[in-house]
């Protein structure tokens, strides 16, 4: 079964009807789930407010999603959701707040503010977004700015295109950024094989028959993780329950992407194995720097990441803003599964061993239709026992985990919005049932690292986040020594 492309409604925007909120959209209005999506960017050059605004509202507020209320629909008794279309007061969505000047380092001023994002929520009087911006200039860009979104107008995946619509690439300022397509080309019979067909279907049985047996085993063990099978304690637990109120902090490094290809040339990986590498790594330093031998055991400690996957058909920046300027309503929505990943947290002399594991649990993966049954079960689940048990199972999932990974693609050249060049960006999430949460975006040639924590859990996050930049430095250095090596066995 073939998943189906983004709804879209061939109407024009102002005679929207009220339309019923998706049960998974509604699930993300559930006490202890109520998720938002920050895209924190930093920019080359102060922002101009006004010209943000004017972009914001040529573009953005032509998608029906940011211009519409939530609002409870109380005749059924079902507590269902509509989409309510409403004129926004743009002001009332572009925040320019007036930091105090204490003294305070930049850098921890910013990361304040964007920290006590994670403790309100948006008035549901209003569309539920809006865009602080924050004329601060830190070791990181010359001003930043937080869009903050509810999970429930969509995923990552679908704010990015949109969020990219309003974007032009700085090289060309008439040209709208693209993001990169990977195709997955299927190997057909050659002469060769044709000869052997019998050799070439046998492979082909084979590699069905592990496909079947991964995907069992895999959704065994994700309902067994759903009924009992919790992560072992380490420093990233949250030992009394996620509390959806507690304040996180967020924290975002960016290293090379060209580096990133170096090592996954060298190890024959690919590049979201040498991010979990790279985790697997921090993760080990950190509790090995702060616990050395003492209060955990590395050694058999079970630890397993969640790893959200994207379902969704990709539109492209250019249809989605061909659609908006069309006045035709793209329905992003979510559409995403969910893929247990084993970490292998220990010391290990080698660093490149890190990205070895992850490759080889990424290739097991690989080999299986976990996240398509997951996304299935969770939709089956939903229309069966509604969005509150819904909820109720999928935070148990996550909260049985140690750590919640995500990786958004974005465009390969620098792009700009309303003449502000775009220096990096950095997406995350507040609300999400975990105690630990790792976002890669890739950017131009940069690739950033974004940890969000709940703030109780761990204390030095600064410290964390040098240790994914020590790690991902240690195991570039092994991959440059072991290109070293076999260039003078050559």
């Amino acid at each position: 079964m073939s998943l189906k492309p983004l709804g879209i409604i061939s109407k024009n925007l102002d005679e929207g009807e009220a339309m019923l909120l998706s049960p998974s959209s509604r699930m993300f209005h559930e006490p202890n789930y109520n998720v938002y999506v920050l895209a924190i960017m930093g920019w080359k050059v102060p922002i101009n407010v006004d010209s943000i605004k004017t972009e914001l509202q040529s573009k953005m507020l032509k998608h029906p999603r940011f211009s519409s209320l939530q609002v409870m629909d109380e005749s059924d008794g079902g507590g269902n959701m509509r989409w309510i279309p409403t004129t926004v007061n743009i002001d009332d969505h572009v925040i320019v707040p007036q930091l105090a000047d204490n003294n305070m380092d930049k850098d921890e001023l910013v990361e304040d503010y964007i920290s006590n994002l994670s403790t309100t929520n948006v008035d549901m009087s209003k569309p539920l977004w809006d865009f602080h911006i924050l004329n601060v200039k830190t070791s990181h860009a010359e001003a930043t700015s937080v869009f903050r979104i509810h999970h429930s107008i969509g995923d990552g995946v679908a704010l990015m295109s949109l969020l990219l619509s309003c974007f032009r690439t700085t090289s060309d300022p008439t040209c709208l950024p693209k993001l990169p397509v990977f195709s997955s080309s299927k190997s057909k019979p050659t002469k060769n094989r044709k000869k052997n067909l019998w050799q070439y279907y046998l492979v082909k049985l084979w590699f069905f028959i592990q496909l079947l047996f991964n995907t069992i085993a895999d959704v065994l063990l994700f309902i067994a993780t759903a009924l009992f099978l919790k992560d072992s304690q380490t420093p990233f637990t949250t030992t009394q329950g996620f509390n959806a109120s507690a304040r996180q902090r967020y924290i975002y490094r960016t290293v090379s992407l060209d580096d990133i290809k170096f090592i996954k040339d060298v190890t024959n990986a690919k590049v979201n194995d040498v991010v979990l590498g790279i985790t697997q790594a921090a993760l080990s330093r950190y509790i090995h720097r702060r616990y050395g031998k003492g209060k955990f055991c590395l050694e058999g400690m079970r630890c397993r990441a969640n790893v959200i996957v994207n379902l969704r058909p990709a539109l492209g920046v250019q249809a989605i803003a061909e659609m908006i300027e069309k006045n035709v309503a793209v329905i992003q929505g979510n559409c995403f599964g969910f893929v247990l990943i084993p970490l292998s947290i220990g010391q290990s002399e080698n660093p490149l061993d890190y990205v070895y594991k992850a490759k080889t649990s990424m290739d097991r993966k690989k080999h299986s239709l976990e996240s398509q049954c997951t996304f299935y079960a969770s939709q089956l689940f939903l229309n069966l026992f509604g969005f509150k048990s819904a909820a109720k199972l999928t935070q148990r999932v996550t909260s049985q985990t140690t750590v919640a990974l995500s990786n958004v693609v974005g465009p390969r050249e620098e792009i700009s919005c309303a003449g502000h060049p775009l220096e990096f960006v950095a997406p995350t999430c507040s609300g999400y049932p975990t105690g630990i949460m790792v976002h890669v975006c890739s950017y131009a040639n940069k690739l950033t690292f974004t940890i969000a924590v709940d703030e109780g859990i761990i204390p030095d996050l600064k410290q964390l986040g040098d240790d994914f930049i020590q790690s991902f430095m240690l195991i570039k250095e092994a991959a440059a020594h072991h290109t070293k090596l076999a260039t003078k066995l050559d």
